[in-house]
């Protein structure tokens, strides 16, 4: 049962408060980083079964990560929505691709790849063309056919849509970008049909098939469509034609959805997303209510001013809402220092992030951001031979781990006895203590000292959390610093942050310089504290407003 609208009204400003009280469709609110838009979107759900105007079992919230979907889980539980469905559009096209499988397809459902590499790296034996098998040209290629495939543009067509989109492709040993996309377009038809071979799917495929499935079948379609019947959709600006085709889908006639997003945080243009969507909201629903969410409370002052001149200096804010106002303290002012050589950057930023742990700062407070995974490897191995902990955020499965797996056992054994003293915390400490101070343990524990202290009231509940987790590869935050791209950072922030190589060919790379405008800017919004930003060599174009 839900809690009482008091506690879902509580501590909202007033353009806060207007979002969650606005509970019939359709909404476009226009949120800001740090605006507090993931508790908004939550509350008015919340706001909304209380008030009847939706059954629980009707919402399905959308979004982008794992890790925003399971908060969105999280913040609901909290509010008494327990059956509620919050799921990366993937997830939910997969939930509904894998029921009617039988009866829309018929037989097995194929085998579905969670990595492409193997596969590409097979294609390209296949195709017998000249790419070395590195991971720098697999992820690149595994990229061109991910863009390719959510715009519906097939092999044969690839390298013609490719020219015309001013695709940048770099691959070793490069003998220009013509031949590059020559390549990959022969890569791609030998995936495509060493797939079909082995009977497996890809998670575009999920997004394709389930679109088609929902198009042909019209039983199928209004099953699905009396399931779901209130939406909301976070960071709409990352959405792409083939997911608002699907949500089209979804959605049919009627018009209770709430999207909520940020254009100036539009950072997946290269992988097919766009922000006409949320931009044209309004010339598809006349009728919409719009509001804008402009206080941040994730950054200082100072960090904010920097955000907002970002955008201003390539005059953004016009198309991308208001600018932020920050509801806390003053800080640091954003530090900016220049090196001869990128060795001598990464020395700099290992040696403070070393300061700031001597100082009591928590490592997993800490984070270093870069343009690509090529420079975190460097990062990484520096605060290795510094003794530093560290985590990369990648696509690595945490809860496929062999360990995860088998403490997750024990933790499941011990959920079902009785608590010694009432302390189930305690309980879980003494558990986990054979396993001494491995990451995972000290992140199930700091997870569950969350949970004890926002109402969970016994390992059951925890036990519930992680496999929740598991079951949507959302794994707990990993002690030590974290070391991420720009674009594996959206949606996190950190205390102390790190941001590296803001230098000319680095940051911006490419012929989007917008959208890598962009990016920087979604990388300063990340901070909440203390932010450094770092460059080697000839310094980055974006930072003549630090001047």
């Amino acid at each position: 049962m839900a809690v009482d609208n008091s506690a879902i009204l509580a501590e909202l400003d007033s353009d806060q408060l207007a979002v969650v009280k606005a509970i019939t469709g359709p909404v476009c609110v226009i949120a800001g980083a740090g605006t507090g838009k993931t508790r908004v979107i939550t509350n008015r759900i919340a706001y909304a079964i209380n008030a009847g105007v939706t059954d629980p079992t009707k919402v399905l919230a959308l979004t982008f990560t794992a890790k925003a979907a399971g908060e969105m889980r999280a913040r609901l539980r909290a509010l008494g929505i327990s059956n509620a469905s919050a799921r990366t559009f993937h997830s939910a096209a997969l939930k509904q691709l894998l029921y009617f499988w039988p009866y829309a397809f018929g037989g097995q459902f194929p085998s579905l790849l969670t990595t492409k590499s193997g596969f590409i790296s097979q294609a390209i034996t296949r195709a017998e063309v000249a790419i070395p098998a590195q991971v720098n040209a697999l992820r690149e290629i595994a990229s061109e056919i991910e863009w390719a495939k959510v715009l519906e543009i097939s092999p044969e067509n690839y390298q013609q849509e490719a020219i015309a989109n001013n695709r940048l492709v770099r691959l070793p040993n490069s003998k220009g970008e013509s031949e590059n996309l020559s390549m990959i377009a022969q890569v791609y038809e030998a995936y495509e049909s060493l797939k079909k071979q082995e009977r497996t799917l890809d998670f575009e495929d999920v997004l394709l098939l389930t679109v088609g499935m929902l198009e042909e079948d019209r039983g199928v379609r209004e099953r699905v469509q009396d399931q779901y019947r209130y939406f909301t959709v976070d960071e709409y600006q990352d959405v792409s034609p083939l997911q608002q085709r699907l949500l089209n889908l979804w959605l049919g006639s009627r018009q209770e959805i709430c999207v909520v997003g940020d254009a100036a945080q539009t950072i997946y243009s290269f992988a097919g997303a766009t922000s006409n969507f949320l931009l044209n909201f309004q010339n598809r629903f006349p009728n919409a209510q719009v509001f804008r969410l402009s206080r941040g409370y994730r950054s200082t002052p100072e960090i904010i001013n920097t955000a907002n001149a970002i955008l201003r200096a390539a005059n953004l804010v016009s198309d991308h809402g208001s600018e932020l106002q920050s509801a806390n303290a003053h800080g640091e002012k954003p530090a900016v220092n220049g090196f001869n050589s990128t060795q001598d950057e990464i020395s700099y930023v290992v040696g403070e992030v070393v300061k700031s742990i001597s100082l009591g700062v928590d490592s997993s407070q800490i984070a270093v951001l870069a343009r690509t995974n090529a420079q975190l490897d460097q990062v990484k191995s520096a605060l290795n031979n510094a003794r530093i902990p560290s985590q990369i955020r990648s696509g690595e499965r945490f809860f496929d781990r062999t360990d995860v797996r088998d403490v997750m056992r024990i933790i499941r054994s011990a959920s079902v006895l009785p608590s010694e003293g009432g302390d189930w915390y305690a309980d879980l400490v003494a558990v986990l203590r054979p396993f001494g101070d491995a990451d995972y343990v000290v992140a199930f524990l700091r997870l569950a000292k969350s949970i004890q202290e926002n109402g969970g009231k016994n390992m059951r509940a925890f036990l519930r959390e992680i496999e929740d987790r598991s079951e949507q590869n959302n794994p707990p935050t990993l002690p030590g610093v974290t070391l991420a791209t720009l674009h594996a950072a959206k949606g996190l922030e950190w205390n102390h942050l790190f941001l590296i190589g803001v230098s000319e060919g680095v940051l911006p790379m490419g012929n989007d310089l917008n959208e890598e405008r962009r990016l920087f800017y979604v990388g300063i919004t990340r901070a909440k504290e203390r932010i450094q930003i770092t460059y080697a060599g000839k310094p980055s174009v974006f930072l003549a407003q630090f001047n």
